[in-house]
């Protein structure tokens, strides 16, 4: 059975400790400083927290985890158990892998290789791995493998070297290279990145369900995070494939998801080896009507499952099947600065791409997953309501209020972490504090995307697109987009501001009194006049 890694990193217990007793610290003094009256029933404190904060995002999210929870230990368990007693008797007649790396450490490859080489042994059909390199360095670690087990008589390898311009186009010329051999029919493509590590019986356990499902076009599976980093880094990431997990079991039940994660999935070989699925590919673009028309440059495994979508091809995510990412920050001693880049790119390629996917219309996608883009979109959003709210009603209304608010925090994110922890199979203290910077300063950043979503850069290979040419016209597009960005963010202040009390608008006698002495003064004006006229 396939199993989550060993070598999963994980937060020290020291540090789970240090946690423990910062929260509890921070909960003493909350309780010691907030108002006895700020939970009565007739506070205006009381009803904002549980009227607007308490309402905020909460109700979507649950429907999530029981869907979620559902999927888990209702519907999947079945279509185990046919896709365990079928691929004992059935397989794919051949197998296409397409691994790209670009600088891989070497020490990373070398598991990276050796672990697939082991599981295409282990399946035991043709297989022909097309491995898109940046350097000899990776040739050589592949070679070497190749010796240490014997030249597997299944397993044919073609280098293909990089232009160095992006993964898009390295993978469009291993989908034409595969196009040309001719794919038998129920062959697959299993597209991978060079850092990512199979675990035994990823093969075996992730491809019969092709053969039991004939609309399925993709399969994703779960992940886990071999991390290089110190133990903020390590919940971090864990914590995002916790919510990942959630979140892709929810929409399998819809036979369909929101990506298919590039880090390992697998495709109808039928399908990837269509002219318009590469196209897509390489050279998926949009046309807006601020930015003009620009090419991605990033989020290829939104291009394909956009394609997918398009093309009412089902999709499905395998809970019980892992794969290991080797992951780093862009720079391990700049947490948040190397976050943030990150956020860019993956909320920049969500929203490049939801847009056009959400005008497919419910009908096409189905109505929970056409309403899950539409709610990408205005979570970024509704999520700034707390704290705004907090920041308004404790800066004029109630200065205690404060106090509430990181109090209903702390609670709030301690039920999502055991939820999360109780499908992700652990539990870390440190998710707390990491929930609520994901998701605020998440839509902090998803916002500042959303107006300036051309602006692209690949973090490891250094090369970024999306932008004119022109100083001058790039400096023109960035303040227009300011300008919207700050517009929207004081629109949505002016309204928590009245709907907290914060600000009033005026009252309609007031408004009358005002109007009714400038009418008065219209009609004085023209007497003013005649008199200065007279005395001239």
């Amino acid at each position: 059975m396939n199993k989550r890694s060993s070598s999963r990193t994980v937060a020290s217990f020291a540090t789970e400790v240090t946690t423990f007793f910062f929260l509890c610290s921070l909960i003493v003094l909350v309780l010691s400083e907030i108002p006895g009256d700020v939970f009565s029933p007739h506070s205006t404190s009381f009803i904002l927290a549980i009227g607007i904060i308490g309402a905020w995002r909460y109700g979507w999210w649950l429907i999530q985890v029981i869907r979620s929870w559902w999927y888990n230990h209702r519907v999947f368990p079945h279509l185990r158990h046919l896709a365990d007693k079928h691929g004992e008797i059935h397989k794919a007649p051949e197998l296409f892998v397409l691994c790209t790396s670009y600088r891989i450490d070497p020490d990373i490859s070398f598991q990276v290789y050796d672990a697939l080489i082991c599981e295409v042994i282990d399946y035991g059909v043709p297989t022909t791995l097309f491995a898109s390199v940046s350097d000899q360095t990776d040739a050589d670690v592949l070679t070497h493998l190749l010796q240490e087990h014997g030249w597997p008589s299944l397993l044919e390898v073609r280098y293909m070297f990089q232009k160095g311009d992006g993964k898009r186009t390295a993978m469009a010329d291993v989908l034409r290279a595969i196009s040309r051999r001719q794919p038998r029919p129920g062959a697959l493509v299993i597209s991978m990145d060079g850092d990512i590590k199979l675990e035994p019986g990823t093969l075996i356990r992730s491809l019969p369900f092709f053969e039991l499902q004939g609309d399925l076009g993709a399969i994703t599976t779960n992940n886990s995070a071999i991390v290089i980093g110190n133990d903020l880094t390590k919940e971090w990431y864990d914590l995002r494939y916790a919510q990942r997990h959630l979140v892709m079991s929810s929409m399998s039940l819809s036979r369909r998801l929101l990506v298919l994660t590039g880090r390992y999935s697998v495709f109808r070989a039928d399908l990837a080896t269509q002219s318009d699925f590469i196209d897509i590919v390489e050279s998926d673009h949009i046309d807006h009507w601020r930015f003009g028309t620009f090419k991605f440059l990033s989020g290829d495994d939104k291009s394909t499952w956009y394609w997918l979508l398009k093309h009412r091809w089902k999709m499905m995510y395998l809970p019980d099947v892992y794969v290991s990412g080797f992951e780093e920050l862009p720079d391990r001693h700049r947490f948040i600065s190397s976050t943030t880049q990150l956020m860019k790119r993956w909320y920049g390629n969500m929203l490049r791409t939801s847009g056009r996917a959400i005008a497919l219309g419910p009908k096409r996608i189905g109505l929970f997953t056409w309403w899950s883009l539409v709610d990408q979109r205005l979570s970024m959003w509704t999520t700034m309501v707390g704290p705004i709210v907090a920041i308004l009603v404790t800066a004029f209304v109630r200065p205690s209020f404060i106090m509430a608010y990181v109090l209903w925090i702390l609670a709030t994110r301690f039920i999502a972490t055991l939820i999360l922890g109780s499908q992700h199979g652990r539990i870390s203290l440190t998710w707390i504090p990491l929930l609520y910077y994901n998701q605020v300063y998440g839509a902090i950043v998803k916002t500042y995307v959303s107006f300036r979503f051309n602006r692209q850069k690949w973090t490891r290979q250094g090369i970024s697109s999306g932008e004119p040419s022109s100083r001058a016209a790039v400096f023109r597009q960035r303040m227009v987009s300011n300008l919207i960005h700050l517009f929207f963010l004081l629109s949505l202040t002016f309204v928590l501001a009245l709907s907290s009390g914060v600000l009033s608008l005026p009252h309609a006698t007031f408004v009358d009194e005002i109007f009714s002495n400038f009418t008065a003064e219209l009609k004085d004006e023209p007497s003013v006049i005649s008199m200065e006229s007279s005395s001239r």
